[in-house]
């Protein structure tokens, strides 16, 4: 039996991913907080006496505004965290799917594909920007067989509640708050269900290395979000912008999903509609 590795497994993604490993058939095992911490090189030392096929590397600290607050733990997390996830890779020879992020700024071109210059605007971007280069250093100088996901917005139940979707959903679903109010009711983003993006991942594990996109090649308004929670909740109630732009603003986006398709058969199946029924079914 393969047995594959899954880091950050108590996050949003990695419960769902050794979810579908389980199933699939594998011996999944995951490392997050209380087994070890990524930046410690000793933590993989437990494992060196198990025979890893594969790592899937989701730990790392994701919520944009602490990485102005605290850009040193950002830095030392998803970029240091990484190299020893990679120096494990190297010195096992387990292959490696990185889940990378968004890493094009404001779009030259639409749909955003893989070829579209990367850029960096705050400290969390930027980490994962140096950790996406440096998988892509191991793969060219120690042949480590490494493929690199850019998800766009995941979304789906059991996400924190401070992403957009479950605060627009907490929003319209609780009684007591009266007008669901928003940031900015334009800018449009490109939202990929979890079970899609698990699927795209749990493919990379015998699929063809390299660097590809996942998200569903369409975006979505935030006002047209906020209009079909409410749709399909049977909840209206008025909304409304604050009229507050944030800095950098991208105002569409959409992601280029045909390398993924052309090279792994992977097509996300859940529109927009359906996921966000999900979320809302207890």
């Amino acid at each position: 039996m393969k047995k594959i590795l899954v880091t950050g497994s108590d996050g949003f993604i990695g419960r769902a991913l050794l979810k579908r490993l389980l199933h699939e058939g594998f011996e999944a095992e995951g490392l997050d907080l209380a087994q070890g911490d990524i930046t410690d090189p000793s933590c993989f030392q437990q494992f060196s006496q198990q025979e890893f096929f594969h790592v899937i590397h989701l730990a790392g600290k994701t919520f944009v505004p602490d990485s102005w607050k605290d850009p040193g733990a950002f830095y030392r997390i998803n970029l240091m965290g990484t190299v020893n996830v990679l120096e494990f890779c190297r010195r096992s020879g387990a292959g490696l799917t990185y889940i990378s992020s968004y890493l094009y700024g404001s779009p030259e071109y639409l749909p955003v594909d893989e070829n579209h210059p990367v850029k960096s605007y705050n400290p969390y971007s930027h980490s994962k920007l140096l950790a996406d280069n440096t998988c892509q250093f191991y793969a060219r100088n120690f042949k480590t067989r490494i493929t690199i996901l850019r998800p766009f917005n995941a979304y789906g139940p059991g996400q924190p509640a401070h992403f957009i979707i479950p605060e627009i959903i907490q929003m319209v679903m609780d009684p007591a708050v009266a007008e669901v109010e928003v940031m900015d009711l334009r800018p449009k983003r490109d939202y990929v269900f979890i079970d899609d993006l698990v699927d795209a991942i749990f493919r990379t594990i015998h699929g063809e290395p390299g660097i590809y996109n996942v998200g569903s090649g369409e975006s979505v308004s935030v006002e047209t979000l906020i209009q079909t929670v409410m749709k399909l909740s049977g909840i209206s109630k008025p909304y409304k912008a604050r009229g507050t732009e944030r800095q950098n603003e991208i105002f569409d986006l959409y992601a280029g999903i045909g390398n993924i398709q052309l090279a792994l058969g992977w097509q996300p199946k859940t529109t927009f509609e359906e996921g966000l029924r999900k979320c809302l079914t207890p």
